[in-house]
C-alpha cells in the first residue's frame, strides 16, 4: 500500500518541485507572489535556420520550438512559435521572455521567465500571467552552418510552469 501511495506523491513532487522546492529559482526567472496553475513536462525540438549574421558569416539562428506538453504521460497540449502554449481544453497563451538563467550544462537551452501577452479560448490557461521554462535538457545546436536556408533541430525537454498573480 505504501508504494502505491508514494508513487503519485513523488510524481507530484517532481512536477511541482522546482517552484515549491527549498532551492529557489534564480532571481531572473522567479515569480514572487504567484501561484501555480499548471506544471507540465515538454518533449520536442528547438528548430534552427542557417542564416548570415550581422558580420556576414553563416550561423545557426533560433527559429521556433515544437513540443508536446505532457501530464502523467498523457498529451495535454502543444508548444510552438510565438511562443504559444495551447491546452487540449482550447485555452492558450502567448508570451514574451522577460528573464533568463543558464541551463545546467552548455548543451541546455536557458531557463526562462515569460510574461503572458495574449490569451485565447477559455480553460485552464485562462488565468495564467507568467510562464517559466525550467529543468531544460538539450535544445542547443552545435555544428557548422554552411548552407543558408538549411534547417536543423535539436531535441529538448523542459518543464513549463504556468502561474497566476495572487
Amino acid at each position: 500500500m505504501f508504494i502505491k501511495l508514494a508513487a503519485p506523491t513523488l510524481l507530484l513532487a517532481a512536477l511541482i518541485g522546482p517552484a515549491a522546492a527549498a532551492d529557489p529559482l534564480p532571481d531572473a526567472i522567479a515569480a514572487a507572489g504567484e501561484t501555480i496553475v499548471l506544471s507540465v513536462h515538454a518533449e520536442g525540438a528547438q528548430v534552427y535556420e542557417c542564416k548570415a549574421g550581422t558580420d556576414g558569416k553563416l550561423a545557426w539562428a533560433f527559429r521556433e520550438p515544437i513540443a508536446t506538453l505532457l501530464s502523467e504521460g498523457k498529451t495535454i497540449g502543444r508548444h510552438y512559435a510565438g511562443p504559444n502554449w495551447e491546452h487540449a481544453d482550447g485555452s492558450a497563451v502567448a508570451g514574451k521572455a522577460t528573464g533568463n538563467a543558464p541551463g545546467a550544462t552548455a548543451a541546455d537551452i536557458p531557463w526562462l521567465k515569460l510574461d503572458v501577452t495574449a490569451h485565447r479560448g477559455s480553460g485552464v490557461l485562462t488565468p495564467v500571467t507568467t510562464v517559466q521554462r525550467i529543468n531544460t535538457h538539450g535544445g542547443k545546436l552545435d555544428g557548422v552552418c554552411d548552407k543558408a536556408g538549411e534547417f536543423r533541430s535539436a531535441p529538448y525537454s523542459a518543464e513549463y510552469v504556468f502561474l497566476k498573480k495572487g
